[in-house]
């Protein structure tokens, strides 16, 4: 199969319009060298939240890749305003979050800002590739929880699980007179 343009699996790069956020010349250099190796011919650059929110009012924008910590509007508080203000220009756009902080604490700040992927510095081809392929290929649906909103953070169905299922959309999954005594929650009928 032909990489490039069509990229793995037959993505097709080239029609994406990507939003860099980046308030690092440098950095934001090297991500848009990854790009456009990979395919992608429509890159808009912002140096931080505002300036983001800014361009995604007047352009049609497939995927951002923000990175966390930024001076101004940090990465963060742009994927709060981009997911939840009302006059948000694309509440549902992809989110790739990138970050040098990959510690618990700052990954799981951003999840629940409502990012869609995470990528660590340092960035390689092979994983700013895979995470736009996984955005692509395995959309998440959309969830509104208390006061979350964005991709459903559960990326699979997982069997093991045992705890109780808490959303309303699980009710479809499972039929509810087949209580589980045992742990308290439904069960699926196979």
């Amino acid at each position: 199969m032909q990489r490039g343009a069509a990229g793995k699996r037959g993505v097709r790069f080239d029609l994406l319009t990507i939003l860099l956020v980046e308030d690092n010349q440098h950095m934001r250099i090297l991500l848009i060298e990854m790009l456009r190796a990979i395919g992608v011919r429509h890159i808009h650059e912002a140096t931080d939240g505002a300036e983001a929110l800014d361009t995604m009012r007047s352009t049609t924008i497939d995927v951002v890749l923000t990175d966390l910590s930024m001076s101004g509007l940090d990465g963060v508080d742009f994927v709060h305003l981009l997911r939840r203000s009302p006059d948000s220009p694309n509440p549902f756009c992809p989110i790739v979050m990138i970050t040098g902080h990959s510690t618990e604490r700052r990954v799981r700040e951003a999840r629940d800002a409502g990012v869609n992927e995470f990528l660590a510095k340092p960035i390689t081809a092979r994983g700013l590739v895979h995470r736009l392929t996984l955005l692509i290929e395995n959309p998440r649906a959309f969830v509104r929880a208390g006061d979350y909103f964005g991709p459903d953070r559960r990326r699979r169905d997982d069997p093991r699980y045992q705890g109780p299922r808490r959303r309303a959309e699980d009710a479809s999954a499972f039929y509810l007179d087949d209580l589980d005594s045992e742990r308290g929650h439904p069960t699926r009928r196979m």
